[in-house]
């Protein structure tokens, strides 16, 4: 089979095609013939070996799994020991964070985090659901018309998804993004976009009631100065220093809550956003659908924070 792999941390530069054997499925596995994958930030994470609790997990100086990609959409292909609920041919899907393994045309993936595909929902559509869309819903619980919700990193998979379900709340939305983004963000209904690159939120005389921030890189003592009383801060990833901060920064700020997005992964958050996708309350933006050898491209755009919305690979 097709796959492109990678076998030290770095560039786009790192990645080739090549030809590799066909995985067989383990006790627990289920293989699946590729039919969409969504290239996530989480891909570039693991491709550079940075922040380094990627590190941590997938190998210090070498990568453990040399294929990436996460977000799989494929037709069950075949059962490993020990699994039950599926039968060839089906369309499923998952978060496989941990596994990877979606930018090839065959992956074998846990059936404990696998879901079928609802007919309603095309391949594409769905690859962009699992992780993005588990992170929008996690990142946006209890938002009303009374809150001013602010999202760093707004013009992503999670950021556009979170913004739909914030505006649907009637929540007054602030979306941060760079400045190819602004009048997108915009147009998306956000009701006011900040570029970071020429203006830090963190100094805005304005406080919101949440924020949540894809990738933080600020420290708690300036996200306080932002939060309104009672105000909650959360953050999905960032440097360990970073993190480490502002998981230790409740016992200082006492007035709001600063801390980290814990997302509860797994079979029940990704059905319930499929059928929200079912249901029209969230449409991923999907700016391109890309062939295998395009992964190194779509991996250095999303790194750079390029992306409108999601780029989707059909091996």
């Amino acid at each position: 089979m097709k796959a492109i792999v990678y076998d030290r941390y770095g560039g786009p530069d790192k990645l080739r095609m090549t030809h590799a054997e066909l995985p067989e499925p383990a006790k627990g596995q289920i293989r699946v013939k590729v039919l969409a994958c969504a290239v996530n930030l989480s891909d570039w994470e693991y491709l550079v070996g940075s922040p380094l609790w990627v590190r941590s997990i997938n190998g210090l100086f070498r990568p453990k799994v040399p294929v990436l990609g996460s977000d799989i959409v494929g037709l069950v292909d075949k059962l490993g020991a020990d699994v039950s609920g599926f039968v060839e041919g089906q369309r499923v899907t998952g978060d496989f964070v941990m596994t990877r393994g979606g930018f090839a045309e065959y992956a074998c993936v846990p059936a404990g985090e696998t879901v079928v595909v609802p007919d309603d929902l095309s391949d594409e559509v769905a690859a962009c659901l699992p992780q993005a869309g588990g992170i929008a819903v996690s990142g946006t619980t209890d938002l009303n018309e009374t809150t001013r919700f602010l999202i760093n990193g707004a013009g992503g998979g999670s950021g556009t998804m979170a913004l739909q379900l914030a505006k649907a709340a009637g929540s007054f939305v602030t979306a941060v993004d760079n400045e190819k983004k602004v009048e997108w963000l915009r147009s998306l209904g956000a009701d006011e976009v900040i570029d970071y690159r020429k203006f830090s939120f963190t100094e805005s005389d304005e406080k919101w009631d949440r924020i949540l921030d894809m990738v933080a890189t600020r420290w708690p003592s300036e996200i306080s100065k932002v939060l309104a009383e009672g105000g909650v801060y959360l953050a999905l990833g960032g440097s360990v220093r970073i993190l480490l901060a502002l998981v230790l920064a409740g016992h200082r700020f006492k007035n709001c809550s600063i801390g980290m997005l814990l997302v509860p992964s797994g079979q029940a958050l990704t059905e319930r956003v499929l059928q929200m996708a079912v249901d029209g309350q969230i449409t991923p933006h999907l700016e391109a659908i890309l062939p295998l050898s395009s992964v190194p491209e779509a991996l250095s755009r999303t790194g750079q924070g390029e992306v409108l919305g999601k780029i989707v690979i059909k091996p």
